[in-house]
């Protein structure tokens, strides 16, 4: 029942930060899906006989891909495979069934925020058995593997039925379709205080969560309305779709502005939330206050003890290195390190495995903790509701409440979308070669190209990222992101701190304005990219 077939090699299949992302179209060349999984596979050793978690976020050509990992792992020699109702798995809860069953890893099929459909974006990547995405050193060894591939193995068996629980045979491995929801509801209760929440809703607290038309809507509605009992309908664009009902699923203002437009006025919900196209980014907003991602982690950090699954205190916060410094404060006065990594979840992995850290989180939309070795939208919006519950202060009272105590850091991140690579690459190397000559300039104190030499392995990540910092603890980040499929999205982070309470009621952009017309001025980002104003701004 085993067939090999031979193949050669595509160009470009590179890993990112998170997984192989290409157009859909791209995936769905002949031989393109199963080069890269066996590539994944032929990288791996002592899997044989072990388990597989197989999961996606829905999107376009996820059910076929689906199939096509599963007859892989069978060929391969795995003896079990996990995978979701329908092809099924937030990657959260992925990385939660990893765990809990002491799987060897799992394939996640997904583009994350990335729009989908037939011409939107596709993802594959293989997360290891502690549950987190592949370290560099594995998406290395697959990527040179995939130069060199010339066959790979599948099993001539029929499709498995997706929508039916239970267990049937592929070849010699054992598949369980099982519910995508229950292992990962079973795992929040753990975490959180849901009698609490229950009697929150019951005082006529009210919220609403965008799923966005993606794959947290059957668990937001499980444990949102079924489980903690807010009202049906609660639970925006709860059923997952293909292209995701046209929604760009990307939790930020702009593309969650339906959201945004009932929560934010006067007479909105309490409360509003949402998550991505695979389950593990998240906004939090409030009636009339938003919050930044870089504020959310502080403020989750600052309150965790207020929560049962982090009622013992916390080892340590991590987060991203362009994520504003506002956690480095609250691990100041809470006595814990606070660690500065490279973007990308993979580089928490070390540290949460290690005990070194519990909660981390990134600017671009992710917290998470060491339940689980990915970012997790639906855990931020639970812990929100434990700290609202206990606190019984709206989301602005608490917002602004933290920044008097901590000080504001004021902060925004501007994105060129799909510049031309060429001259993104141009952008930051003209940048790096310029560093030694941007001190003094400006008020620059340090200007540099962020290099994280990791505290538990001793690996070294160069090239993440300039850095120009200045003398009144302000700063500027220049970074090419790693999970767009079409050109290159520049991203400028720009952050001022302020410590007087008096100045928290400024205007993001206002309060930032300086900066921002000193980040395009210094890139020369119109002069190279042809950009006057930046796509997105968050």
């Amino acid at each position: 029942m085993i067939i090999t077939v031979a193949t050669t090699p595509f160009e470009g299949q590179k890993p990112g930060t998170s997984g192989l992302r290409k157009k859909v179209t791209v995936f769905q060349q002949k031989h393109y899906v199963e080069n890269f999984i066996q590539s994944i596979f032929d990288t791996l050793e002592g899997y044989s006989g072990r388990m597989l978690v197989i999961g996606g976020d829905g999107r376009h050509h996820n059910d076929r891909v689906v199939q096509t990992a599963i007859r892989m792992a069978a060929a391969n020699g795995f003896g079990r495979a996990l995978v979701g109702r329908g092809g099924l798995l937030s990657t959260p809860a992925a990385s939660h069934l990893i765990r809990k069953h002491g799987a060897f890893g799992g394939l996640v099929l997904s583009a994350s925020h990335n729009p989908g459909g037939p011409d939107g974006d596709f993802g594959i990547k293989y997360n290891a058995g502690n549950g987190g995405p592949a370290p560099e050193k594995l998406t290395d060894e697959i990527y040179a593997r995939t130069k060199s591939i010339g066959s790979y193995r599948i099993t001539g068996t029929p499709d498995v039925d997706l929508d039916r629980l239970g267990e049937c045979q592929v070849g010699s491995m054992l598949v369980e379709v099982i519910d995508p929801v229950a292992d990962y509801a079973e795992l929040m209760q753990t975490l959180f205080d849901f009698d609490a929440i229950r009697h929150l809703i019951r005082s006529g607290f009210t919220m609403k969560f965008d799923a966005m038309g993606a794959v947290t809507g059957p668990y937001g509605t499980r444990i949102l309305e079924e489980m903690l009992g807010f009202p049906r309908g609660s639970v925006m664009n709860g059923t997952p779709l293909t292209d995701f009902g046209g929604h760009h699923p990307d939790p930020n203002l702009v593309h969650a502005k339906e959201l945004v437009a009932q929560v934010m006025p006067e007479g909105g919900p309490d409360f509003g939330a949402a998550s991505d196209g695979d389950g593990d980014r998240n906004l939090i907003i409030g009636r009339g206050m938003y919050v930044t991602p870089s504020d959310s982690l502080a403020i989750l950090a600052a309150n965790a003890t207020l929560t049962p699954g982090y009622a013992g205190g916390l080892s340590g916060i991590a987060r991203s290195m362009p994520t504003s410094a506002a956690a480095d404060r609250v691990a100041a006065r809470l006595g814990i390190p606070c660690y500065e990594t490279p973007t990308g979840w993979k580089f928490f992995g070390n540290l949460l495995d290690a005990g070194m850290a519990t909660l981390c989180g990134e600017e671009s939309f992710g917290t998470g903790s060491s339940h689980v070795r990915e970012k997790d939208g639906l855990w931020a919006v639970l812990m929100w509701l434990n700290i609202l519950a206990r606190r019984r202060q709206s989301v602005k009272e608490i917002v602004t409440g933290h920044w008097r105590e901590f000080g504001r850091n004021y902060y925004s991140r501007h994105d060129y979308e799909e510049v031309d690579a060429e001259a993104a690459n141009g952008l930051m190397g003209a940048l790096r070669g310029r560093l030694g000559a941007l001190v003094g300039q400006h008020g620059i104190t340090l200007a540099d190209d962020f290099a994280y030499d990791d505290p538990v392995d001793g690996s070294r990540s160069t090239k993440q990222g300039v850095r120009l910092l200045f003398e009144d603890g302000s700063r500027i980040v220049y970074r090419l992101s790693g999970t767009g499929t079409a050109g290159a999205t520049l991203r400028v982070y720009l952050e001022r701190y302020e410590p007087d309470a008096s100045r928290h009621a400024i205007d993001t952009q206002e309060a930032l304005g300086r900066l921002v017309t000193l980040s395009r001025s210094l890139a020369e980002i119109e002069a190279r990219t042809g950009r006057s104003a930046p796509t997105v701004i968050t």
